[in-house]
């Protein structure tokens, strides 16, 4: 990633971001035919089947579908309570669409926060995420380590009147690293997760481990270092009372000593950023 250039993307990272506008595009085409009474797992079936009728036939997880509470992950205590249910959606519901899948070799992981109807509270968490989205920008590129980038996010949020969610993931991780992923016409899943994505993150769970990293982002001790060049998949994740929202995208980090080129997102033309330009939320 050393010579990665942000406006002057190499081949390499420009298929990242393909796959990623891939998804985003995927989210908003199911995102605009969720009704009152869709569950989670059709939600989830629907964005499946549209990623796979444009080529996608690996993944590093298949599609998740959270809606109401869910999106807050409320009372979630074991990973079997984040795949899709037959929670149904009702008018004015939040929703969130999260999916991670592997195209032409590359892998993207997003996540998309929706609502069905009007929903001040919801347009509210969206509008204050992007003060994430410019403090972790700013705290890469000063070369904080992960664990205090993570624990001034928590600081934020606590500012903001949030809780912090992704702490709920498995072990509460804000983000995770992405890679190239050997391509096939076809790999199997493990609950939900595709087998050659997940051999490519516990090699660099081993690697890091013998060198001092982590691929997971996370408040603990193992995440007490500066981020490590590559391709990190970010998501916070806010809560409030039953209501959850996020963004999931691609942050590049290299080893360049120009702050600009040292970190920054690999797209700005995605759904949630381009509702802060507009000034929709």
């Amino acid at each position: 990633m050393a010579s990665a250039v942000k406006g002057e993307l190499s081949a390499e990272l420009r298929g990242f971001r393909e796959v990623q506008r891939l998804s985003y595009e995927c989210a908003e085409a199911v995102a605009a035919q969720l009704k009152p009474g869709v569950t989670e797992r059709e939600a989830a079936r629907m964005q499946r089947e549209w990623l796979y009728d444009r080529g996608v036939r690996d993944w590093f997880h298949r599609p998740f579908a959270w809606f109401g509470d869910r999106t807050a992950f409320v009372d979630f205590k074991i990973p079997l309570q984040f795949f899709p249910t037959n929670r149904r959606l009702e008018a004015g519901m939040p929703f969130i669409l999260d999916m991670a899948p592997v195209y032409k070799g590359h892998t993207a992981d997003i996540g998309y926060s929706g609502c069905l109807g009007l929903n001040p509270l919801h347009d509210k968490l969206l509008a204050d995420l992007k003060d994430h989205r410019e403090l972790i920008l700013r705290e890469v590129r000063e070369r904080r380590t992960l664990r205090e980038i993570y624990q001034d996010v928590d600081r934020l949020m606590v500012r903001q009147g949030y809780a912090n969610r992704h702490r709920a993931y498995p072990f509460g991780v804000i983000a995770h690293k992405i890679d190239r992923v050997k391509e096939r016409r076809w790999s199997p899943t493990v609950f939900g997760f595709g087998t050659q994505a997940l051999k490519g993150l516990a090699s660099d769970v081993v690697h890091g481990h013998r060198d001092g990293w982590s691929p997971l982002w996370s408040p603990y001790t193992f995440s007490d270092h500066p981020p490590r060049p590559g391709l990190w998949a970010v998501e916070p994740h806010l809560g409030f009372r039953g209501t959850g929202a996020k963004f999931e995208e691609i942050l590049v980090v290299t080893d360049s000593r120009d702050p600009e080129q040292s970190a920054f997102w690999l797209d700005d033309d995605l759904p949630h950023v381009r509702r802060w330009n507009e000034g929709a939320v």
